[in-house]
């Protein structure tokens, strides 16, 4: 795999920050403790379970996606940063159920105690509840454009992308490759890419959708940044499996080798370290391909692509 030069990493580190200081602000605001109008009341135990799922940690690589994709087609960055703030809710949502102990039962995310550790299981649940439709709240707000069949877009987009066809879909077929509620088999090489295209891809293929549909990008535009966000959704989850088998609960921030443990699907199981690694390589060939109707606007979208390649945490 190539690797980014000094000069390209400090810049692209300092684009990384600068997306996920902003966000933060923008997440901070959202949950903020004075209720909306047509909120009656933000109980402060919810809240505070909503801010701790939320705030503080994270590399905010989602929001960096749509920004990045919406400044490439010249859309407004705050509308841009609102709607990254959205599906940067979603995802977190998703992270506080997956951590329960109907699902995965972790005990760590980013180096803190899981919601359901630091509050309760019923704290948990709505909490994960109460970001996944306050992201929709958020997605739908006249700041994120100007249009409403933009936003109606952005709003239809980013429920098929967390629904029963994507992400909360690819939790039911992995839960199931488990064995949770048959007997166990072993799945093929495309049944995990299913799988991982739903549980993980989607929402970071939606990430790059939605910067060019912020954009109002043509038809052969989105069709190439599809082209990207699919191959980019690939490598993150191959990654992400190379590190449950190569990184530790320190580092990482959560708990190291329970994939491997529990047999979950992978690619990597499938394809071993060694073939993971070469599809890494393979799908990043992809993405810098799919960017080349773009030429160099493109590179920092081409950058982000290497690091979710090479990441370490």
């Amino acid at each position: 795999m190539a690797d980014m030069g000094a000069s390209s990493i400090h810049d692209f580190g300092t684009r990384l920050a600068a997306v996920a200081g902003e966000a933060e602000g923008v997440l901070a605001r959202l949950l903020d403790d004075a209720a909306l109008d047509g909120e009656i009341a933000r109980p402060p135990r919810l809240l505070a379970a909503m801010q701790h799922a939320v705030l503080g940690g994270g590399k905010r690589l989602r929001p960096f996606l749509l920004v990045e994709t919406a400044a490439l087609f010249g859309a407004a960055r705050e509308g841009a940063l609102l709607a990254g703030c959205a599906l940067e809710l979603v995802h977190c949502y998703s992270l506080v159920h997956d951590d329960l102990p109907a699902m995965d039962d972790d005990e760590l995310r980013r180096g803190r105690p899981t919601v359901h550790k630091a509050f309760d299981e019923a704290t948990a649940i709505l909490t994960g509840d109460a970001l996944l439709t306050l992201a929709f709240d958020a997605m739908a707000r006249t700041e994120v454009h100007r249009d409403a069949a933009v936003r109606a877009a952005l709003v239809k987009e980013l429920a098929r992308a967390s629904g029963v066809g994507g992400m909360a879909g690819g939790q039911m077929l992995d839960l199931a490759a488990e064995g949770r509620f048959e007997k166990k088999r072993a799945l093929t090489k495309d049944e995990i890419e299913i799988l991982q295209a739903m549980k993980t891809g989607a929402l970071i293929r939606f990430a790059c959708r939605a910067g060019a549909i912020l954009g109002e990008a043509d038809a052969g535009a989105l069709t190439a940044i599809d082209r990207f966000g699919v191959a980019v959704g690939q490598a993150f989850q191959i990654a992400d499996d190379l590190l449950d088998l190569e990184g530790d609960a320190t580092t990482l921030g959560k708990a190291a080798g329970k994939d491997a443990a529990a047999g979950k699907a992978t690619l990597v199981a499938a394809l071993g370290p060694a073939g993971a690694h070469t599809r890494l390589d393979e799908l990043v060939a992809q993405a810098d391909a799919a960017l080349a109707p773009f030429a160099a606007k493109a590179d920092t979208l081409r950058a982000a692509a290497r690091f979710i390649a090479a990441r370490r945490r």
